[in-house]
């Protein structure tokens, strides 16, 4: 196995610390103390940030220099309604070769998923779907669709711990249409029905997270005179 590059070091150290929101957003990256800590130039450490930048998970401006990316409110939106596209094109390339060991896994994840339903924990359950959609789309043969897949649920991480802790009775549908979609790939159901399905049940998340959004603002805004 080839030795770990000073650039690849760097990168997983700061990934990992926005991912667990060490580093949160608008905290700013300065490279010599990321460089000292892990005893290597600053050379290797501004090539990681420039990765992360073209993830889209670090921002560099003039004056101000790299920082973690600032949550924007239409950021969440975009990223999801990218994520149906891409994870449901993904999960309908892998159908045709899809075998019964994967579905007979994701089956059994997905009854992990409804065992939590009584005792909630959003974040086990969100660890658990990526773990289920993960059967899914991992033997995607396109990997430049299976890259943008990765990269949508990687800002996801960032954008929000799990969106089930917003709507957690969105739970409890996720996992039927999980039922759904495992039924419609061992059918062998055509490519494009199966695809719709999976785009369908992430946008459904999307406007459930909205909606909540939605009547969260309304609360807050102030009665009329």
């Amino acid at each position: 196995m080839a030795a770990e590059s000073k650039s690849e070091r760097a990168y997983r150290l700061i990934r990992e610390r926005i991912d667990s929101a060490q580093y949160v957003p608008g905290y700013r990256l300065v490279l010599a103390p990321i460089a000292a800590e892990l005893d290597m130039s600053v050379v290797p450490v501004r090539e990681a940030i420039r990765r992360l930048e073209a993830e889209g998970l670090v921002t560099f401006e003039r004056n101000v220099g790299a920082q973690v990316a600032l949550i924007k409110e239409t950021e969440y939106l975009h990223t999801m309604q990218t994520l149906a596209l891409v994870e449901g094109a993904a999960t309908a390339l892998v159908a045709p070769q899809i075998t019964e060991e994967q579905l007979a896994r994701a089956a059994e994840i997905n009854e992990r998923m409804r065992r939590t339903l009584d005792h909630f924990d959003p974040q086990r359950f969100t660890e658990l779907n990526l773990e289920f959609h993960s059967v899914l789309f991992e033997d995607c043969p396109n990997p430049h669709i299976l890259d943008l897949v990765h990269r949508g649920w990687n800002r996801m991480r960032v954008l929000r711990d799990s969106s089930f802790s917003f709507v957690p009775g969105r739970a409890h549908e996720s996992v039927e249409e999980h039922d759904r979609l495992l039924a419609l790939l061992a059918a062998r159901a055509p490519e494009l029905d199966i695809e719709l399905a999976a785009r369908e049940h992430r946008l459904a998340t999307l406007r459930a997270v909205m909606a909540h959004q939605e009547q969260t603002k309304h609360r807050a805004e102030p009665p009329a005179a």
